[in-house]
């Protein structure tokens, strides 16, 4: 009774009701565009059973990617490119073998079956890897495998294009230079060299005549991959607004002229995001999301901040506020403004798209509690709350999430007053909490442990970076000499000092400062306005 009760609580996989009818209509055009390709001769009953196994195959991949990777049906450019990825690397593995056959003649080999072992069939695998992932590249590999089975009406090609697509996707795997796609091809040709040997000690016709030309083939097929490869990469990423590792680790660069722009600018907030950015890649290694895009997306999260620096309270030097002459509402208008202003410094530089959901996303719905709270003091009716919160919209994945919680972190770790590892756990979880109560992490998909492994990390970085040092035998650096003007000479900015660190927080973290830097005899404890 047990099993029969727990077998009815396991809902079937039913994927055709909720794919969109345009997946169909793909899978369609991309099966009589395979077929097309794969047919030598004009017979209907041979391509329509060619057409049938591609529709089959290519059905079976869309419903993986249904199943594990449903983020890509949301997004038609992806099915789209995946498709192409199909239909390229069959277009061009014919061209290839054109040329070849040419090639052959030309020279007189006696043998030009040899010549499949030369086609580039591999090169699909390596994009897939590199534009998608790697589950992907490994569904990727064994259909393609397939339809280079039925292309060439040979079983043992089925095997040599699977095991050296398989090297081909994971030599790319952790490919941070364009360099790395020469290695990747090089693995490849190792692979199919020793398919090749494989298949030799076997065959029937075991001859040097055949074994050497198709081996040959087998090491130059490595070259022809690495430089198709390499056109495309680049191509299919503007074509299709595609984000790879290596264009992630050029915008690191900081020779790029928006992080040199930032860095003169608004050294603050460069140094902040430095750090920002310290602090997320920890904690995405940790939680298994991509550490790369993690750190590239802290460094441009608030480049917004070039237009007006001297209005955040991390690149003001003197001692009187800019927003001490203006109302509360238009101090929280400029402070907003860097979210819409980053976002369009992003398009005229053309950043990925990944990064600018997260220039929109890092501050959320948050409200700016230093200005409302002003407000409401100077106003004889209350404000509108909405006024002074930021349009959001709220982190939509967990990189999103990292990256607030990291600019939160960061900025209350700098009131800060005495850093001891109590203190700094205390504020870690104080700013966690307070977003977790405002609801900022409800449309993500960060999880409780997720929440902790950030809380831990976030903590062991800080306590690092706000270590102390002992002093200096023979200086005394709390106590500069000067002369008797110099100790009197600042009394008067004292109050617009204090008055400046009151909301230094609120300002670099979008509203967190009064919630996170309480601490009393119990605990930590917070007000919200």
């Amino acid at each position: 009774m047990k099993n029969t009760k727990s077998a009815k609580l396991i809902k079937p996989f039913k994927p055709l009701k909720n794919i969109d009818p345009k997946i169909l209509y793909f899978v369609l055009t991309f099966s009589l565009l395979i077929s097309i390709t794969l047919v030598r001769t004009l017979d209907v009953s041979g391509f329509i059973g060619i057409f049938a196994i591609c529709m089959i195959a290519i059905s079976i991949m869309f419903m993986d990617i249904f199943r594990y990777k449903p983020s890509y049906m949301k997004l038609q450019k992806m099915i789209m490119l995946l498709g192409l990825m199909f239909f390229g690397t069959l277009v061009f593995g014919r061209l290839i073998e054109y040329i070849f056959i040419n090639f052959t003649r030309g020279l007189g080999l006696q043998q030009p079956k040899t010549i499949i072992y030369g086609l580039p069939i591999q090169a699909g695998a390596m994009l897939v890897m590199l534009l998608f992932d790697s589950h992907t590249a490994i569904i990727f590999s064994f259909i393609i495998s397939i339809l280079g089975g039925i292309w060439q009406n040979d079983a043992y090609y089925t095997f040599y294009v699977f095991a050296g697509s398989i090297i081909a996707a994971f030599s790319v795997i952790r490919c941070k230079k364009r360099s790395n796609i020469i290695k990747g091809g090089l693995y490849v040709s190792a692979a199919n060299v020793i398919s090749v040997l494989v298949f030799s000690t076997f065959s029937k016709n075991r001859t040097v005549e055949l074994v050497v030309p198709s081996l040959i083939f087998a090491m130059s097929s490595g070259i022809t991959i690495s430089a198709f490869v390499s056109i495309m990469l680049p191509v299919l990423e503007s074509i299709f607004k595609v984000t790879t590792d290596i264009t992630l680790l050029e915008l690191l660069d900081l020779n790029q002229p928006l992080m040199k722009n930032l860095m003169i600018s608004a050294p603050g907030t460069y140094h902040h995001s430095v750090i920002v950015g310290n602090l997320v890649e920890a904690a995405a290694e940790d939680i298994g999301v991509n550490p790369l895009l993690a750190r590239v997306s802290a460094y441009y999260h608030d480049i917004g901040k070039i237009k007006m620096p001297e209005y955040f309270v991390e690149n003001q030097h003197g001692s009187i506020s800019k927003h001490e002459k203006l109302n509360p509402h238009m101090s929280s208008m400029i402070l907003i403004s860097h979210v819409k202003e980053g976002l369009e410094l992003a398009d005229e530089y053309k950043l990925p798209e990944q990064v600018k959901d997260i220039i929109t996303q890092h501050h959320g719905t948050h409200l700016i509690t230093y200005f409302y709270q002003k407000a409401k003091d100077e106003q004889s009716d209350p404000p509108k709350e909405e006024d002074y919160r930021y349009p959001g919209p709220k982190p939509q994945n967990r990189i999103a999430a990292i990256v607030m919680i990291a600019d939160a972190v960061e900025a209350a770790s700098r009131v800060l007053k005495d850093s001891t590892p109590a203190r700094v756990a205390g504020l870690v979880e104080k700013i966690v909490n307070t977003v977790l109560i405002d609801g900022q992490l409800a449309e993500c998909e960060l999880t409780l442990k997720d929440i902790t492994k950030i809380k831990e990390r976030f903590t062991f970085i800080l306590n690092g970076i706000l270590h102390k040092r002992i002093e200096y035998p023979g200086f005394n650096f709390n106590n500069a000499p000067g002369t008797e003007a110099d100790k009197y000479k600042n009394i008067d900015k004292e109050p617009q000092q204090k008055e400046k660190d009151k909301h230094a927080l609120d300002q670099a973290a979008g509203g967190l400062g009064p919630n996170v830097i309480k601490f009393t005899k119990s605990g930590t404890s917070s007000s919200k306005g």
